[in-house]
């Protein structure tokens, strides 16, 4: 049962994943851009974690935690961007 989930998990990310870049390249703007590429490293950072529970690898829960940190960095940074009056496509 377990196999069955975690086979289960990954097929959800992957799908999940594809969808959120289709978002990434369609937009229409860049805060939808943006947005994208938050859910694309959440997902990642969703995909580490299950391979570490999966194939008994803990080290990668290291990894897991730098990639969430630096998305985050990541978020901040584009949002002061745009709210100090960043180019726009929907202006």
């Amino acid at each position: 049962m377990f196999d069955i989930a975690i086979v289960l998990s990954f097929l959800f990310l992957s799908l999940g994943l594809v969808l959120a870049a289709v978002r990434l390249l369609i937009g229409p703007t860049l805060p939808d851009r943006v947005v994208a590429l938050e859910v694309i490293a959440s997902m990642t950072v969703g995909f580490i974690l299950l391979y570490s529970v999966a194939y008994d690898t803990p080290q990668f829960i290291d990894v897991a935690i730098v990639l969430a940190l630096t998305s985050f960095m990541a978020a901040v940074g584009f949002a002061r961007y745009l709210e100090r009056g960043g180019h726009r496509d929907d202006d």
